[in-house]
């Protein structure tokens, strides 16, 4: 599961910096638990910098990262993986 193909919506792109959606990727890859079909992903800007909340549901993960970046804004972002390929895209687009 998420070794294959990525995709990112227009949107996603669009609106969120090159940087952290890499950086979404590879905190899927470094997972050490059970990946789900469907990791969540919450960023908001705070003091110099994003906070990242990363969960997936079933087996239940949980874990908070920080990356330094000027960007500012709060987004919902979910990767779907369906065995063929994997697709970022905003909470909105879904």
């Amino acid at each position: 599961m998420f070794n294959n193909d990525r995709y990112v919506t227009s949107e996603m792109y669009r609106r969120v910096p090159y940087l952290i959606q890499l950086t979404l990727w590879n905190i899927i890859d470094s997972m050490s638990v059970k990946k789900d079909y469907l990791q969540v992903f919450e960023i908001k800007s705070i003091d110099k910098g994003v906070n990242i909340t990363h969960r997936q549901e079933v087996p239940f993960y949980t874990k908070e990262y920080f990356l330094k970046i000027d960007w500012i804004g709060e987004e919902k972002i979910f990767v779907i993986d369906d065995n063929t390929h994997s697709t970022m895209l905003l909470a909105e687009d879904y």
